[in-house]
């Protein structure tokens, strides 16, 4: 009933969306993270031009400066570790797709090794947009590039803290779909294209209803959810949910240091016991 409006090409996206048993109508319609409009009133791409909106600048600006005594120790702080954990430059620079295909540089954290590959990110996120499968991070299963610590900035969110400047500088909004590497956007259907008709923000309405969690297909449609009903209120409940999902996402990735690291106390007492085991052997011999 909804495909029939829909080209062939979206046929086939929403087609493996809905094999794997994630339609929108049984998962995301009870929360409000998907909505028909997403798929009958398909937008083309191709819109007159738009400006910044100005309520999103002044909230954008109001909201920086009064948690300018939270994140500015934080980024401090950061910035420290990564000086002391790994030689080369503490920041990150990237090209990504803005507001109405601007491009513009990105700004994070720099959590790998200087030189380190990136052509396994580019493949990995491939597989994700083609395979429909729960877009985990590459580094969570483990990742030789990442320097000492940086799984905790990603799963924390805190290698995205100097993003605040490209909010100061008119790039992003604090909230808004996250902004993809150009050659993401360019293997987009004409359909997805239009999230980039928001600004792109530091959080927004698909980080804080399952992230992680959601196949590709299903970010997409969370952020035209957002597009469609972006308002000053939308921003500010997303604002307030994201509050609660940082603070798990980082007690969960200060577990999983946690357990990571009895895992390998565990494993250097046993190879210890097996060193002195076998010399113990040999003196007996």
């Amino acid at each position: 009933m909804i495909l029939r409006k829909i080209s062939s090409r979206k046929n086939h996206a929403i087609g493996n969306f809905a094999q794997n048993g994630q339609a929108y109508t049984s998962n995301w319609s009870s929360n409000g993270a998907a909505s028909r409009i997403a798929f009958d009133d398909q937008v083309g791409v191709e819109q007159p031009a738009m400006r910044f909106p100005i309520w999103k600048r002044v909230l954008d600006l109001t909201f920086i400066l009064i948690t300018l005594p939270l994140w500015l120790p934080l980024i401090l702080l950061v910035m420290g570790v990564i000086r002391l954990s790994s030689a080369g430059p503490i920041f990150y620079r990237q090209e990504r797709v803005g507001f109405r295909r601007k491009r513009f540089m990105i700004f994070k954290f720099r959590t790998m090794y200087v030189n380190a590959e990136t052509r396994t990110h580019e493949e990995y996120f491939a597989r994700l947009m083609r395979d429909e499968v729960p877009m985990a991070k590459l580094d969570a299963a483990g990742d030789s590039r990442l320097i000492p610590g940086a799984r905790f900035l990603r799963a924390s969110g805190l290698d995205e803290l100097p993003q605040i400047f490209n909010v100061l500088l008119g790039d992003m909004s604090l909230v808004g779909p996250r902004p993809c590497l150009p050659c993401e956007f360019n293997c987009y259907e004409p359909w997805q294209q239009r999230r980039v008709n928001s600004p792109p923000g530091l959080t927004g309405h698909w980080q804080v209803n399952g992230k992680n969690k959601t196949t590709f297909n299903q970010m997409i449609f969370l952020d035209l959810f957002y597009v469609d009903k972006m308002s000053i209120w939308f921003d500010l409940r997303i604002i307030c949910k994201t509050v609660p999902v940082l603070i798990s996402e980082t007690i969960a990735a200060l577990k999983r240091y946690r357990s990571r690291g009895m895992s390998n106390s565990v494993d250097g007492i046993a190879q210890t016991v097996a060193v002195i085991s076998s010399r113990n052997g040999a003196h007996q011999k």
